[in-house]
């Protein structure tokens, strides 16, 4: 059974992001001293006093055009009180009550929705009057409270108990290496490549903000989803939309900063990240900065050419990426580039299947002696140089773990192994037990001679 969910609403800058981050217990939400950090709806578990339940940021509620950005984020926080068990109405009280608090709260009195009214910012005196004003918004008694400091948790508790409370046996863990666990699935690229376009189509609801501003995502926002593959199982996803990755140089603004880290942080979780590129300004250099990272983090890397129904020259197109792929990716070959359109859908249930391929692939573990038989024949077929006429003896195998595939070489002299040498190796494990293009690691152990003088 799912968790109840609690919706944070208000204005902008009144500490919804503090507070979020309060009840979940981490730095998730981008927090500024600038209005209207947030945009989409950020969501996370929360634990209270033991209380558990689902909680949603929201972007400040504002009187705006439903067309412009400001109204596109107004109908993302109206979603989440209709889809909310309870919602939590912010408002600042040391600034008292505005018109657009007033304004906010005509709106949830006309919802069938449960409101818990909260006067945040009421350290000290300073917030009294506030406090007193937010009585006459027809919501109830105001909770004194600070998301800052803490204070007033007991009566947010007391509040909340009746709209959240469950009497229900707990679920047990999932096993994160299960073929059956959620996908970790990140979509990153630069900024107006689709992300968010994409994201709204696979699951099938306008649930990310888009549009033609470029950067409009800020933070990193998790969706729990499930995808029915082609042969009609469920199979579930934690899908992860990104901010946009520009070069390092024009990331000037603190902002731009925290989003920039939130999505390299995105990228750390992840299973598999899909890197997103616009298929009509074709590759380029940060594209292939930002593949590099995913690699490097031992993530599983999958390129999707999005905007493809409207591409020029798509065949050249697609042999120039690949081209320049292979050369600017040379660690790690064969990467899937697939094409996709968000705004038609097409591609993307492909996409989905390579990426729970790719998945498995990344999982995978090789029984030792299975590993120590192919070891042997590529050893035979190519035997390891000798530099400076000494031999290099090669023993034995092991996978030390997976996620991503991490293997051990045992033996004399092989910490003097050449990198040529040992890219063959690392090439025919993908050969040989089909690893496809996910990153696989190799480690050199070799004893220690107490004989030999030059280590001494």
């Amino acid at each position: 059974m799912p968790l109840p969910t609690v919706a944070i609403i208000g204005r902008p800058n009144v500490g919804k992001s503090t507070l979020f981050n309060r009840l979940v217990g981490k730095r998730l939400a981008l927090v500024d001293d600038q209005p209207g950090v947030t945009r989409d709806r950020r969501e996370g578990d929360a634990s209270l006093l033991g209380l558990e339940f689902r909680v949603i940021d929201t972007a400040g509620y504002e009187d705006e055009d439903a067309a412009t950005l400001p109204g596109r984020m107004r109908a993302q926080t109206e979603a989440a009180v209709r889809e909310a068990d309870v919602s939590l109405f912010l408002i600042d009280a040391r600034a008292g009550v505005t018109p657009l608090d007033a304004e906010i709260a005509r709106w949830l009195r006309s919802t069938d929705r449960p409101v818990v009214l909260m006067a945040n910012k009421a350290e000290g005196r300073a917030g009294e009057s506030g406090i007193l004003e937010a009585m006459a918004l027809g919501l109830g008694d105001p909770i004194p409270f600070s998301a800052e400091h803490g204070e007033g948790v007991v009566d947010l508790f007391e509040a909340l108990l009746p709209h959240v409370e469950r009497d229900e046996e707990e679920a047990p863990e999932e096993d994160p290496e299960s073929p059956d666990a959620p996908l970790k699935l990140a979509i990153v690229g630069r900024p107006n490549a689709g992300k968010s376009t994409l994201v709204n189509r696979l699951i099938g609801e306008d649930r990310m903000i888009t549009g033609p501003e470029a950067g409009i995502t800020r933070d990193s926002i998790s969706i729990d989803w499930e995808w029915i593959d082609f042969e009609d199982k469920p199979r579930k996803v934690r899908l992860v939309d990104t901010a946009g990755l520009r070069k390092k140089a024009r990331v000037e603004e603190k902002l731009e900063k925290l989003s920039v880290a939130d999505t390299l942080r995105s990228i750390d979780f992840a299973e598999v990240v899909v890197l997103l590129l616009d298929a009509t300004r074709g590759l380029e250099v940060q594209d292939l900065k930002i593949a590099d990272r995913v690699l490097q983090e031992g993530r599983a890397l999958i390129i999707a050419l999005n905007k493809w129904d409207v591409a020029e020259n798509a065949s050249s197109l697609f042999n120039g990426v690949k081209g320049a792929l292979d050369e600017g990716l040379a660690q790690v070959k064969g990467v899937p580039l697939l094409t996709v359109s968000a705004v038609t859908g097409k591609g993307l249930d492909v996409l989905m299947r390579v990426a729970f391929e790719t998945r498995d692939a990344w999982s995978r573990r090789v029984p030792t002696g299975q590993l120590n038989r192919w070891f042997e024949r590529a050893i035979e077929a190519n035997p390891p140089p000798a530099p400076g006429g000494k031999r290099i003896k090669p023993r034995y195998v092991t996978q030390n773990k997976s996620r991503p595939p991490s293997f051990v070489l045992f033996g004399t002299r092989v910490d003097l192994l050449p990198v040529s040498y040992q890219r063959y190796l690392i090439n025919e494990l993908r050969r040989e037990f089909d690893f496809g293009a996910v990153p696989v690691r190799l480690t050199l152990r070799a004893p220690k001679n107490p004989f030999d003088r030059d280590k001494i």
